[in-house]
């Protein structure tokens, strides 16, 4: 009798035993995966953010440029400024004097393309205009304004072309009208010879007119003249043709044939 109760005390024993090893276990899975999903969940934010740092980082590079951009955005003044003085100013930065308008400021760059005729670089007496360097035209300017045409693109000049003039290798060039034989001397310089022979030389410029009756151009029986073309003229001149010619420091600024 008492081994029997022994016996069901045990089997009651063990199994609440057994009953409170299965409870520890299930609330052990339980905080295991609330820890888990926690961990998770964790982790998943964390991502999440570190997703969007990445996306606010990409869209400040995106934007930076764009910045940039806006804040470069070309300005200046674009044309062409023909008859002008080139003055320096500070390196790489020059003005340019018009008669009649105000003076314009302007930078150079790399590809600025520069034409001397003699001042800056090149031969006074050539019609060539060979091609001079940014160093040579600053040393020029620093010295002394050179006339030149500037062609400018967003206040940067594209093309400095030097002309020929007074101040390029003609300082105290004469002035006054002369009649007589108009002879070829060399590319861009002619003389012209009055009654007595006494020959004076002179040079033209760009911006010099020149107007035909018959053999520099135009036709001899218009009774309007005709401009003509620097080529023309010096095919003329290599023969010799009469006209008058105005002169100013030593350049021509009107040729006008006799008829």
């Amino acid at each position: 009798m008492m081994n029997r109760h022994l016996r069901k005390a045990f089997v009651v024993t063990a199994a609440i035993t057994t009953a409170g090893l299965m409870m520890t276990a299930c609330q052990n899975d339980s905080s295991s995966g609330t820890s888990k999903s926690s961990g998770s969940s964790s982790s998943k934010a964390s991502k999440d953010s570190g997703t969007s740092k990445s996306s606010t980082d990409q869209d400040s590079v995106d934007s930076a440029p764009v910045a940039n951009n806006g804040s470069g955005a070309k300005s200046g003044v674009s044309g062409t400024f023909k008859n002008g003085t080139v003055s320096y100013l500070a390196p790489g930065k020059y003005t340019v004097t018009v008669p009649g308008k105000t003076e314009q400021a302007f930078f150079v760059a790399e590809d600025t393309l520069v034409y001397g005729a003699g001042q800056v670089c090149g031969s006074p007496q050539s019609e060539e205009r060979p091609q001079c360097t940014l160093d040579e035209l600053e040393t020029a300017t620093k010295q002394k304004a050179v006339t030149a045409d500037v062609t400018m693109k967003d206040g940067v000049a594209t093309v400095v072309r030097e002309r020929h003039d007074a101040q390029n290798g003609t300082p105290g060039g004469v002035n006054g009208t002369w009649f007589g034989n108009v002879s070829y001397l060399a590319p861009g310089k002619f003389t012209v010879s009055d009654m007595k022979g006494v020959e004076q030389a002179f040079f033209i410029a760009d911006d010099t007119l020149i107007y035909g009756a018959g053999t520099i151009c135009g036709s001899p029986n218009s009774a309007e003249l005709t401009q003509c073309t620097p080529a023309e003229l010096e095919a003329a001149a290599k023969n010799g043709v009469s006209a008058e010619v105005k002169l100013t420091d030593g350049i021509a600024t009107t040729i006008t044939e006799d008829r």
